[in-house]
């Protein structure tokens, strides 16, 4: 339902319009309003903060028109006018669009022409309402979803390509906040979550330093995907810093004598990167998948608190980039034989 409000000194003005727009009215598309000046018009808005639309006369006792539009634009952006008069010169209507006026009718009325004047605006009113809705939903989304995924939605035909995947070579990292539990199980649930989004904001900061890209958050860790020229450099760097950072963060408190630590696996290599889940229940994830990614979340689940684990051919890519302890041989769940396995040291 469209709320216009009429402003204008001539009382039997309110009767005149209530006739020509009753079909409108009865069917709930207008919702009309009256005021004999453009203070008891400011009136009406104060009690009607979502009025559409204005059609107001300009010379009025007490308040005129042009007064009434400079107050308008100022409390109001989105409230358009439209100037009903007489007195149509040229001077009236540049006065009249200077101050924000909207169009501008001149009188006796031709309703035939003013109903389209008042379409042609309520039109213009909701598009702009549809563009600021569109752009809140948009930073709501960007909250919830990476931008990798908002690129994907916006550079392909989103039905065609849901289910389509593609081999990708990168790194990808599992970051664990080691001991969370122990906040969990002593603080009051605000708290916890609070504190959980002040580590991963951290995190965050650090992998989009690098430019890698947070895949999903899984309770209290991050896997974060890195791609292009030195993606495996480039995750170490942003994890030995999320490491050194964590660890300067204080005790939390006493009573749990929890301090953050994080525990890393990081390897690089081929992946399938696509839409993963169920089209029925419309619920799917853009992520990586595959051999690579597994062994990254077994070396994360090796890692001891501060500890960033990594692959021997990981190693052998960048031998003189960081400092590396070789801790041997180790056994991962669904390997068939151990692999050689280094600590990154610094």
């Amino acid at each position: 339902m469209a709320k216009i409000l009429v402003v204008d000194d001539e009382e039997d003005l309110e009767m005149l319009f209530r006739q020509k727009y009753r079909q409108k009215i009865r069917s709930g598309e207008y919702e009309m309003f009256f005021a004999l000046n453009g203070q008891l018009a400011l009136d009406t808005l104060k009690e009607h903060p979502d009025m559409d639309m204005i059609l107001s006369d300009i010379n009025m006792p007490v308040m005129d028109g042009l007064t009434l539009l400079s107050n308008t634009k100022e409390q109001n952006p989105l409230l358009k006018t439209v100037i009903i008069s007489a007195y149509g010169d040229m001077e009236n209507i540049r006065k009249a669009m200077n101050l924000g006026a909207f169009d501008f009718v001149t009188k006796p009325v031709d309703f035939q022409d003013l109903e389209i004047t008042v379409e042609k605006t309520l039109n213009y009113i909701n598009q702009i309402k549809s563009n600021i809705k569109a752009i809140r939903e948009n930073d709501i989304l960007r909250m919830y979803v990476d931008e990798t995924v908002l690129n994907f939605m916006g550079g392909k035909e989103i039905e065609s390509a849901l289910m389509e995947n593609e081999t990708i070579v990168g790194t990808v990292a599992f970051v664990d906040l080691c001991g969370f539990t122990k906040i969990s199980e002593n603080e009051d649930p605000n708290t916890v979550v609070g504190l959980l989004n002040e580590y991963f904001d951290l995190m965050v900061r650090e992998i989009i330093d690098e430019k890698g890209s947070v895949d999903k958050f899984i309770g209290d860790a991050v896997m974060a995907v890195y791609q292009g020229p030195n993606h495996l450099e480039r995750a170490i760097s942003s994890c030995i810093a999320i490491r050194d950072k964590m660890e300067a963060i204080p005790e939390y408190s006493e009573a749990t004598h929890f301090k953050p630590q994080v525990s890393i696996g990081i390897n690089s290599g081929e992946m399938v990167s696509g839409n993963i889940g169920s089209k029925s229940l419309k619920r799917l994830d853009y992520t990586v998948i595959g051999d690579t990614v597994n062994v990254a979340a077994r070396l994360q689940a090796k890692a001891n608190p501060g500890q960033i684990l990594i692959m021997e051919h990981c190693q052998t890519q960048i031998p003189d980039k960081f400092a590396f302890n070789r801790i041997g041989e180790m056994a991962l769940k669904n390997k068939a034989n151990p692999v050689t396995v280094y600590e990154v040291s610094k």
